[in-house]
């Protein structure tokens, strides 16, 4: 059965969360599309989660390592969150950010991108 209502959940919404996620009460997800939960997610309450965002493991992370994320985080769109890390309670990440470590509580975290554009002409 749950696994129909996964299959129902990514042909509507082209939404991907893994049976085996663990998501407290208060999941929001504004925009649906793209976004994928990993079944090694390990969420607490209250966490919004925004369109083309991403929390997904890493070739390297054992059987018995997980993706936490803490209550009350809130995740912006085209957010990458992957491997064995830690998000602590109360965390904004802003959009277009990149996570691949530990994030502590009551933060804010921005990956801060440049402006540097590189073109190369085609051979």
């Amino acid at each position: 059965m749950a696994k129909r209502i996964n299959d129902a959940l990514k042909d509507r919404f082209t939404t991907d969360i893994g049976l085996g996620a663990r998501i407290g009460a208060g999941l929001h997800i504004p925009h649906h599309t793209g976004v994928v939960i990993s079944d090694k997610a390990r969420i607490g309450k209250n966490l919004v989660i925004r369109q083309n965002t991403t929390i997904g493991v890493v070739s390297s992370m054992g059987p018995d390592e997980y993706i936490t994320l803490g209550d009350n985080v809130d995740i912006g769109a085209n957010s990458c969150i992957i491997g064995a890390i830690t998000i602590g309670d109360n965390v904004t990440l802003g959009a277009m950010s990149f996570v691949n470590r530990d994030i502590p509580a009551n933060c804010t975290y921005i990956t801060r991108k440049t402006s540097d554009v590189i073109i190369k002409p085609a051979h």
